[in-house]
């Protein structure tokens, strides 16, 4: 009877195991169709009691899963999310830039300008022709202001859209916790726990999109998730992530100053910020277009538009709008011009000043080198200066505003006002005011730009200013002061930055130590804000920190670039800012090494065609002071309504080749203002075509990968169809058994009674 049992048993066991073999057939059929599900295989084991067969049982339920292909799909998955999510982004762009021959490109919009320049060469006293100069500037500006409004929207919209993915990922890696847990509860008591295993699958291949993760398995089942830079995304228990997104954005916001907030994996405290860590992913896509791609678009706009200005400014400068001006005021911010100087160049350079009547004709004529060296002008009416400078600012305008007021405009003042700039009002009706720099003080003497040596250094506690490194030098007197710019704008000099220079760039080696001072308009004018000392050899992120932590009020950071970074110096109350150079027997050159001045970022947004000469485009300069050696007893100065020097001079400019600095992914280069418009279009197309072909390339082989991983983990139905009739062969041999055990008993119990 004993022997029976156990046959019976054992039989038993065959039809139990084979049914649970039968139910999970089914269940691979059924979720033939079903996302993330895999092919689930029963694995038998024999049963032995006391060394004797008692039977089969169910070992355990696999998964047929290819993990080191999974591994890989996830990672490319990733890749492939970077550049996906980026094509939104590149289409908007492609839309806004257009294309260079587009009519409404700015590429296009730069030619037109300078058509409009031709025809005002051609007839410079005409209305019609400067107004279409001002229309044309007009139309080419509200174009490059748009794209750069536009390119900030777009990266407000990425940072809001880096908010949503980093709530994907909390949400993801706490479901992640979850089935940790679950699997870990379930598998501890032998429960099947391969469809909890999908699930978390599922969610891992959530995960890959969104950033570049690493995983292992623990022995209890549970996996740890974490970023390939490190940090912990899941664990015991998952750390919060957070994304704060701005509320706006500006050319000057980055993330590397803080004005964008990071992405934290625990508390936000910096060592935590994963943001310049992420590889791949959405994540990295848009992190990547918020603080690279965008912002190197509007760098090469505003490279674009403040060689524009500066170029045209220039030229602008040397000349006037017939018969002169009575009014001017320059753009330049001095904070101590009663201790800043200027400087003429010792090569002879030297400034015609004129007074003119309304028919053009010389009232009054003088040079500045005259009245600086003469003792009738002057705060004091009897202080004479060296004859090149150095000349404080506020002494330059003291001399012309007594010359102009004993030369027949006795109301004229000359004054640098409250906000640091040089103005000139003749408070005349009939007398107009222009200027000439020329290569020697003598009349007639050959137009050419004054070169002006400025020490923007202002005096210490100590006395006098006795610096005498020049700090920038400038071709042009009244380009210097821009007394008279066609291109203006509003903003202070709050922000310094330095060109764009290599990752590997360290300050020079030679003076071993280079001075820099600061200062600003926040307290006293001219208050010296703090000096540093700088070790050659210094990186540019080390000089950032050095004057971030020992300078009162100012934040620096390096900030990437193309290839490279550029030196970052905000002022942190908004207030104007200078920085000099120290002096000594070795010069310093760290300004000019570093390419610092004031910043340009955001120029496009902001710059704009002065406002009278909008409201009365003949006030463009066309024409300049000319000699004339057959007018009155030694020759005279005049001007002339028909006079196309300057305007000829502007059309030329803007054909002819300037030099461009480094800017966003485009190299320093000489290039017309037309070309380079075109180059800029032309690398945004660039970048849109790379995204694509990078886009297909990944989905290629990411299409590849998923097709080798459905090989494997996917339910194959001939697979189940050949799988079932085994199983239904054996359930049904079993069920025989039992039946004739059941016989065998029956007939066991007939025999006993």
């Amino acid at each position: 009877m004993g022997d029976i049992t156990l046959a019976l048993r054992v039989a038993q066991s065959g039809l139990l195991g084979n049914q649970e073999a039968l139910h999970t057939i089914s269940n691979n059929v059924a979720n033939l169709n079903t996302d993330g599900y895999s092919r689930k295989i029963v694995r038998f084991e024999q049963v032995n009691v006391g060394g004797i067969g008692a039977g089969t049982q169910i070992a355990e339920v696999q998964r047929r899963v290819d993990e080191g292909l999974m591994k890989t799909l996830r990672i490319e998955n990733g890749e492939t999310n970077t550049f996906a999510i980026q094509e939104n982004f590149f289409t908007r762009m492609q839309d806004l830039f257009g294309s260079p021959e587009d009519n409404t490109s700015f590429a296009h919009l730069t030619e037109q300008l300078s058509e409009a320049f031709e025809l005002l060469a051609v007839s410079p006293d005409k209305t019609l022709e400067s107004s279409e100069v001002v229309r044309r500037a007009n139309d080419l500006l509200a174009n490059i202001k748009g794209m750069s409004e536009t390119i900030q929207d777009l990266r407000l919209q990425a940072d809001g859209e880096i908010a949503e993915l980093v709530g994907d990922m909390t949400r993801i890696t706490s479901k992640i916790d979850k089935l940790n847990d679950d699997i870990i509860a379930n598998s501890s008591v032998g429960r099947d726990v391969t469809d909890l295993k999908d699930q978390r699958d599922m969610e891992v291949d959530k995960l890959s999109k969104l950033v570049d993760i690493r995983y292992f398995s623990r022995s209890d089942g549970d996996v740890v998730v974490f970023t390939e830079s490190g940090h912990t995304l899941v664990d015991t228990v998952p750390p919060p992530i957070t994304h704060v997104p701005a509320s706006s954005v500006s050319a000057t916001s980055t993330h590397s100053e803080g004005d964008i907030n990071g992405i934290f994996v625990g508390t936000t405290i910096a060592a935590n910020d994963m943001t310049n860590q992420i590889r791949e992913g959405q994540l990295k896509g848009l992190i990547d277009l918020r603080d690279s791609v965008l912002p190197s678009l509007q760098a090469e706009l505003d490279e674009f538009a403040s060689e524009l200005r500066d170029v045209i400014n220039q030229v602008h400068n040397r000349g006037t709008a017939f018969p002169g001006a009575q009014t001017m005021t320059g753009t330049r911010i001095f904070i101590k011009p009663a201790e800043q100087t200027m400087t003429l160049d010792s090569g002879g350079d030297d400034v015609t000043i004129m007074l003119a009547d309304s028919s053009g004709n010389q009232s009054a004529v003088t040079t500045l080198k005259t009245i600086m060296a003469s003792n009738l002008y002057g705060t004091s009416g009897s202080q004479v200066q060296s004859a090149n400078g150095p000349w404080t600012i506020s002494e330059v305008a003291a001399q012309i505003e007594d010359w102009l007021q004993t030369n027949g405009t006795s109301s004229a003042t000359a004054t640098i006002g409250s906000d640091g700039k040089f103005a000139i009002n003749l408070n005349s009706t009939s007398l107009y005011l222009s200027f000439r720099d020329e290569s020697d003080t003598a009349n007639g003497s050959t137009a050419e730009d004054a070169v002006i040596n400025f020490n923007a250094s202002t005096t210490t506690s100590s006395g006098a200013n006795s610096d005498t490194t020049i700090d920038e030098t400038v071709s042009g007197f009244s380009y210097f002061f821009g007394l008279n710019d066609f291109f203006v704008d509003s903003r202070l000099d709050n922000t310094w930055e330095s060109e764009v220079v290599s990752s590997s760039f360290t300050t020079p080696s030679s003076p071993t130590t280079e001075t820099l001072t600061f200062r600003d308009t926040s307290t006293a004018a001219g208050a010296v804000l703090g000096s540093i000392t700088v070790n050659g050899g210094t990186s540019l992120a080390d000089l950032a920190t050095q004057i971030t932590n020992n300078v009162t009020n100012l934040t620096a950071s390096a900030i990437p670039e193309g290839d490279g970074s550029r030196l970052r110096i905000s002022h942190d109350l908004g207030s104007s800012l200078t920085i000099t150079q120290g002096s000594g027997t070795t010069a310093n050159t760290l300004l000019t090494s570093l390419g610092l001045k004031v910043s340009e970022t955001g120029i496009s947004q902001v710059m704009h065609v002065r406002t009278d000469i909008q409201t009365q485009p003949s006030n463009i300069a066309t024409g300049q002071m000319q000699w004339d050696a057959n007018i009155g007893a030694s020759g005279e100065y005049t001007l002339a309504a028909g006079d196309d020097t300057i305007a000829q001079a502007l059309s030329n400019i803007m054909t002819s080749t300037n030099a461009f600095d480094q800017a966003g992914g485009l190299a320093a280069r000489n290039s017309t203002f037309a070309n380079y418009a075109a180059e800029v279009l032309s690398t945004n197309a660039s970048l849109a075509a790379a995204n694509d072909r990078n886009l297909e390339s990944q989905q290629s082989l990411v299409e590849s990968l998923q097709f080798k991983s459905d090989s494997v983990r996917g339910v194959n139905l001939d697979e189940e169809m050949s799988d079932l009739l085994v199983y239904e062969q054996a359930f049904a041999a079993a069920a025989r058994v039992i039946s004739v055990i059941q016989n065998m008993i029956d007939a066991l119990e007939r025999a006993i009674q």
